[in-house]
């Protein structure tokens, strides 16, 4: 146990000084807990000696014992608070600081580190492994070192009086001891068990609740249930299992301080009876035999919980070591947004996507689009761009720079992204915007939603721009998410921007505003377009066919529809498509 406290110690970084001052305050708090029983003791033997005529009993004697029984409970009182207040907090503070470690890592990964990690493992230990330890990580260390502190004094008050009843007291510390480590040493082997159990049930959730709809579409609420049913039962198994596995240690490491403390009792009396000890002094040993082992009692549950949160420990060093894309990157200001692949080649998981690509886009004003079918590699180019993954061969450089030599935040200082599928935090329209450019004022907001053709609808909402948007933007229509991220990029003014299927789930209704929203946004910028509609494509500087990984065509719309190729093919389905009629019978 005192090498996951030490490591729970050494966890809390900069708190650990307040942590070493707690311990002193509670080796102060635990002789103020010893002195009442000490003095209890001294007022009885002073009582005895005045009714056997040893020595008369004063009213001042009376008045310095009642005054140091106050300042021994005053005492202990106040040192206990000091204690709390050192060390209680240390584990929200700590806590706190852990998970901006953990954005701060998570946001530096490659993107192939969440598709290589359990996204419930990665949720838990984000959520609930660090709330775990917020609540019980203090309360362990005060648990298991505040404990033993106590125990000791105690043991050296008896050994000051008995040498023989504070020998006994040590026995019984260390077969407590011994059982604990018996238990923890189970306690390791079920821990991780525990621990994927727990996932197990925040992973079962998570897929539940974000495929409730599709389950009420296709009424099958008893299937998508099974999943989560088993999870939980799984849980309530392993939870019983280790409760019956701790059972007969729980029951040796009290037994073992019980047997103590009637032996304590008992050696005591018997010296008084043989004359060896007074009988206030009898009275104060058994007072102590009572309240000596109360510290350690409670570690039975600290065992288990300990080895819990050494699993969670463990989990958390193995994010926190992730591979960070950009830790040899430095923040390097760009003169341009000249983007250059230079035979780029790469793969997701041993899977090749890209082979052998080139291309160059020149900065300012200028537009690419990127067509070709599924899965040809269209939204890697722009994830590779703003390196969200690393190449394995080749070279991409941005305003002449390899992005390998920039911080990801440098990087993506100069990059506005709006995406198909778009993401509102669950927090005020203005707030939303403003993500683009914290600093922005009321009046950037306003004049960046106006840009992007939104104004008008939030305006008309009850709260304006002080609206709060539902989570993932769920009380907002398609296009109005959209227009709203698009109002964030623009207040962003990256000098490039990557626009991936950004129109392509959008209604007619809203696909003119969006187009227009877009014109603003890409104003004199560096633009990098995925799309499949013939409006978005055909007036850009160059079009970019890929296939396979591959660049097939390269070139303006006119002079590649004028070639035999994937392009023309891929027209002519567009044009029949947007063609499209409902069929009706006569």
């Amino acid at each position: 146990m005192l090498r996951i406290v030490n490591r729970l110690i050494q966890w809390t970084g900069n708190y650990k000084r307040r942590i070493y001052i707690g311990f002193i305050y509670a080796f102060i708090h635990s002789i103020f807990t010893a002195l009442p029983v000490v003095l209890a003791a001294k007022g009885l033997s002073a009582v005895l000696d005045d009714r056997d005529g040893v020595r008369t009993l004063e009213g001042q004697d009376i008045w310095i014992m009642l005054g140091a029984m106050i300042l021994a409970v005053l005492g202990r009182y106040l040192f206990s608070y000091l204690r709390a207040v050192t060390q209680e907090s240390v584990g929200y503070e700590a806590t706190a600081d852990e998970r901006i470690r953990l954005g701060d890592i998570l946001k530096r990964v490659s993107l192939g580190f969440f598709s290589e990690n359990n996204l419930g493992e990665l949720s838990a230990a984000a959520t609930t492994d660090l709330s775990f330890l917020e609540m019980y990580a203090m309360n362990m260390v005060n648990t298991v070192v505040n404990g033993y502190i106590t125990v000791i004094v105690l043991i050296l008050f008896l050994v000051f009086y008995s040498p023989l009843a504070g020998g006994i007291a040590l026995i019984g510390v260390l077969l407590s001891a011994l059982f604990l480590h018996l238990l923890e040493a189970r306690s390791r082997q079920n821990a991780p068990v525990h621990q994927k159990a727990q996932d197990n049930m925040v992973e079962s959730t998570i897929e539940y609740l974000r495929g409730m709809q599709v389950v009420k579409a296709f009424k099958q609420e008893g299937v998508s249930l099974a999943g989560i049913r088993k999870a939980y039962s799984a849980s309530k198994r392993i939870n019983i299992k280790i409760e019956m596995e701790y059972m007969p240690f729980n029951c040796l490491h009290l037994f073992s301080l019980k047997a103590a403390s009637i032996a304590i009792a008992a050696v005591a009396a018997l010296l008084t009876c043989n004359g060896s000890m007074e009988l206030s002094t009898m009275l104060m040993m058994d007072m102590f035999s009572f309240m000596i082992f109360g510290s350690v009692e409670t570690m039975n549950n600290a065992a288990h919980v300990l080895e819990v949160i050494d699993a969670t420990l463990d989990k958390l060093d193995g994010m926190k070591h992730a591979d960070i894309i950009d830790k040899d990157g430095k923040d390097i200001p760009l003169h341009n947004t000249n983007i250059e692949f230079r035979d780029v080649t790469f793969s997701y998981n041993k899977t090749p996507v890209l082979q052998n690509i080139s291309f160059s886009i020149p900065q300012g004003g200028s537009t690419t689009a990127i067509v070709g079918p599924s899965g040809s590699g269209k939204t890697t180019i722009c994830n590779l761009i703003a390196r969200f993954y690393d190449v394995d061969n080749g070279e991409i450089t941005v305003g002449g720079e390899n992005v390998r030599n920039l911080t990801c935040d440098s990087l993506l200082g100069n990059i506005s992204m709006v995406f198909q599928k778009v993401y509102l935090f669950h927090d005020t329209i203005e707030n939303n915007i403003r993500f683009g450019n914290p600093g922005a004022t009321q009046a950037e907001v306003i004049e960046a939603a106006k840009k992007a053709r939104c104004h008008d609808f939030i305006m008309a909402l009850p709260d304006g721009y002080r609206t709060v948007i539902g989570e993932g933007g769920s009380t907002l229509s398609g296009g109005e998410k959209q227009r709203i991220s698009i109002a964030r990029a623009i207040l962003k003014n990256a000098g490039i921007v990557i626009l991936d299927e950004a129109t392509a789930s959008i209604d007619p209704e809203n696909e003119h505003l969006i187009q227009q929203a877009l014109s603003e946004l890409t104003i004199g910028k560096t633009v990098i377009v995925i799309a499949h509609r013939l409006a978005t494509i055909e007036h850009a500087d160059q079009i970019l066919v890929i296939d396979k990984g591959q660049i097939v065509q390269k070139g303006t719309h006119q002079e590649l529809v004028g070639q035999e190729g994937l392009y023309r093919r891929f027209i002519t389905i567009r044009e029949r498509a947007e063609g499209w009629s409902i069929a009706t019978s006569h």
